[in-house]
């Protein structure tokens, strides 16, 4: 029994078939899928998802790139669907330098604002990180990230900076790249991360794994995430599935 601790099943590429995206996601074993909602449009339906499937939870919070539309309105409306039943974490929040489509200061006191948010509300946190490791994890340790943790989505950095996250309390989470066959530093840490810090994620529609590189990815395909680690692992990959599961569960409070 996989969890995909990050999707995005409510994106427009899902429009012509999300019932059957999802029913392929169960059909392959999936316990849980935590559907991630980061701004105006994505929040909402984030949430009719998770109401409409026992299956499916919710993150929700304030994407880096949409920073500059975010007002106290928004931080509010956050603060008071982290108290909906099936909202299990805020996010994805951080920052993004690849992109830039809001200020860098504007993105880092977005991120401030929503880490002192959870740990106002006790909720973990999903990070979203695009070639800004220093900022992040200068702002991470300056607004006590530590005190709540959560996931670093789809690590790629070096087995350095996943030193620093650990120590911050986060657990590291791997997609659809650490199946690529040139794909050096996801394997690497993926096969150095402690066992009980591990997670396992789509990111779906995007980052599809191997061998449907190229084509849209949905949550069914965790499997692949799953067996890539497993074999850098040298673990069967139910026990991988096991392991990465229990985490998700632990982290997340699922039931």
């Amino acid at each position: 029994m996989l969890i995909d601790t990050h999707a995005h099943l409510n994106d427009e590429q899902f429009i012509e078939d999300q019932e059957a995206v999802i029913e392929r996601a169960q059909a392959a074993g999936l316990q849980y899928i935590i559907n991630v909602g980061f701004n105006h449009e994505t929040i909402p339906t984030t949430l009719e998802l998770a109401e409409r499937y026992d299956f499916i939870y919710a993150a929700v919070g304030w994407h880096p790139q949409d920073a500059k539309d975010m007002n106290p309105e928004d931080l509010q409306w956050i603060e008071e669907l982290t108290h909906h039943p099936k909202v299990v974490a805020i996010g994805e929040i951080g920052l993004d330098y690849y992109w830039d489509t809001s200020p860098r200061e504007v993105q880092q006191e977005v991120f401030r604002q929503q880490i002192r948010l959870a740990r106002k509300v006790k909720m973990p946190i999903i990070i979203h990180n695009r070639d800004a490791h220093e900022d992040l994890l200068t702002i991470l340790r300056e607004e006590h990230a530590e005190e709540v943790g959560g996931i670093m989505h789809c690590f790629s950095g070096s087995w350095e900076l996943a030193q620093e996250c650990l120590n911050l309390n986060f657990y590291l989470s791997f997609g659809g790249p650490v199946t690529f066959k040139n794909a050096k530093r996801p394997k690497e840490v993926a096969t150095q991360v402690p066992l009980d810090r591990l997670l396992i994620e789509t990111d779906c529609p995007y980052l599809t794994p191997t061998p449907f590189r190229g084509k849209r990815n949905e949550s069914a395909y965790v499997q692949y995430v799953a067996e890539a680690i497993a074999e850098l692992r040298q673990l069967p990959v139910e026990e991988l599935g096991q392991i990465t599961s229990e985490n998700a569960k632990r982290l997340l409070g699922l039931p």
